[in-house]
């Protein structure tokens, strides 16, 4: 009896718990919830507009490149460069820099890429930044070198005691050295990055034809897009980078973001804009900026593309969205009033690079994509009182897949602007080179081993949580059969936070 009554108390308390709750929502749901929630449906629309504009201008801008068939770099008579390159035998002096950070699985791939660029011996250094803390390592690498110095090629091999500044701090002290001042260009390439041999006769000759121009770059073909649905996913999201975002800078503005890596510099353009600064995690996009306020122009050459790997791994791509997103927003927050002052650039040039290449597309964007898909739209689920369009939304892998990773976007933007703590966390993409494809076929394969942490992501599996309840309870309540756009999506945050997305590497 006295265990009955216990139990009979206990659900009086569940009772009145759950009468409380519901009071309290009540209570707050018209005059704060609705207002809220219906200016947040506002500010989402908003920032829906400025993206829809800026795409819709982007896809104006190369329909007419596309239907002119007058790409920037094809009114360059490089036939010509080349010609007197070859006749007069004045090839300039090429510095190819690779940037290297314990890359076991491809540093020789990315070497041996550079070490077969044609050009004059006498005319090209290719210099080894390995930046590695693994002895070991460092040794397999500068043996690497050695055997492409007793063939002939001039490698130097240079190493830090420590990595001030990451691969911002190893380029500049690459430059400092006594050999790189006689260089007059640069080409950059990361350690999986690997050129054909005619790079530099499809990059030198446009700089060489135009005084003006301070960078060329190249776009990226990825080797291994077909590994797993991540890969292919992030080729979808890259080749619009590329074939859209890079070709309109290029062709409206003569400004883009460099990538850091697949392009050229000329070392007086670099030299002007103040050279490498590690003030943020985009060192690249920091350059082009600064060169850009200087009056030097870019140039994007689409038919011209470096093989190189996508981060497989979900952990690997994580931290890389995290600095590809944070890093832009704490450079808008430390650029805004140099770019605003500037003297050297048309007031139509600052109003691009303030508000359509930072704002709308590194900040906006991300925003927008995980507040409106994520939260706004399963909120409203809850709160039928507000209005929201009533157009049905695309269902396909690519937009859930960004709709994950816009949590992480949104957040590294969040923490950029605000400088916070991991706004200048730098983490190298981790590659995998052919580790994953030259296992011996008569070995069986084991089952990778991994670490509940390494598989567990907490933030995924919170949103994929609350996005379940949203969709349960228009199931339950509702009537726009949101549910279905929520099932799918929480779906999706499930499957990323249990680390089923990209590729297992053993441990």
């Amino acid at each position: 009896m006295r265990d009955w009554a216990l139990g009979d108390q206990v659900e009086v308390a569940k009772g009145r718990a759950t009468e409380n709750f519901i009071l309290a929502w009540q209570q707050i749901r018209s005059p704060i919830i609705l207002p809220l929630l219906q200016g947040a449906v506002y500010l989402c629309a908003i920032m829906s507009i400025m993206l829809f504009v800026e795409r819709v201008y982007m896809a104006i801008v190369i329909l007419c490149v596309k239907v002119l068939k007058k790409k920037r770099y094809t009114k360059y008579r490089l036939e010509d460069t080349r010609d007197d390159l070859e006749g007069n035998n004045n090839h300039p002096t090429i510095l190819v820099q690779i940037p290297m950070y314990n890359e076991k699985e491809v540093y020789r791939l990315s070497i041996g890429a550079a070490c077969g660029l044609s050009w004059p011996p006498d005319k090209i250094v290719i210099q080894v930044l390995d930046d590695s803390t693994d002895p070991v390592l460092r040794e397999l690498v500068e043996l690497e070198c050695q055997k492409w110095v007793s063939k002939g090629v001039n490698v130097r091999y240079e190493t830090r005691s420590n990595r001030n500044g990451y691969k911002a701090g190893a380029l500049r002290d690459g430059l400092k050295k006594h050999y790189a001042k006689d260089c007059d260009f640069v080409a950059i390439f990361d350690a999986d990055f690997q050129p054909e041999a005619d790079f530099l006769w499809r990059t030198i000759p446009f700089l060489l034809s135009n005084r003006e121009l301070a960078l060329v770059q190249a776009r990226w073909r990825f080797v291994n897009s077909d590994e797993c649905l991540m890969t292919r996913l992030q080729e979808m999201s890259l080749d619009y980078h590329f074939s859209v975002e890079q070709e309109v800078g290029s062709s409206a503005y003569s400004f883009f973001g460099f990538n850091g890596t697949a392009g050229v510099w000329r070392i007086q353009a670099l030299t002007d804009a103040g050279g490498w600064k590690d003030r943020t995690t985009v060192e690249d996009m920091d350059l082009a900026v600064r060169a850009s306020l200087k009056g030097w122009k870019f140039l994007f050459v689409g038919d011209l593309s470096v093989k190189n790997e996508l981060p497989s791994t979900y952990k690997a791509y994580r931290y890389q969205q995290h600095r590809w997103s944070c890093g832009p927003a704490n450079l808008f927050r430390k650029m805004l009033k140099e770019i605003i002052y500037c003297e050297r650039v048309s007031a139509w040039k600052k109003i691009h690079v303030i508000y359509a290449f930072f704002f709308v597309r590194k900040i906006v964007a991300h925003l927008v994509t995980f507040f409106f898909y994520c939260v706004v739209i399963p909120a409203c689920v809850l709160v039928p009182d507000v209005r929201l369009p009533k157009s049905f939304h695309l269902l396909i892998f690519w937009i859930l897949f960004e709709n994950v990773m816009s949590l992480h976007r949104s957040k590294a933007a969040i923490i950029g602007l605000l400088e916070a703590e991991r706004a200048n966390e730098w983490v190298v993409t981790e590659k995998l080179g052919n580790a994953l494809r030259q296992k011996p076929a008569s070995k069986p394969l084991k089952k990778p081993r991994s670490r509940l942490g390494d598989r567990i992501h907490v933030l995924e599996l919170l949103m994929g949580l609350f996005l379940f309840y949203c969709a349960v309870y228009d199931i339950v309540f509702g009537r726009d059969h949101f549910y279905i756009y929520l099932l799918l999506q929480s779906g999706a945050f499930f499957v990323m936070g249990f680390g089923y997305m990209g590729t297992f590497v053993p441990n």
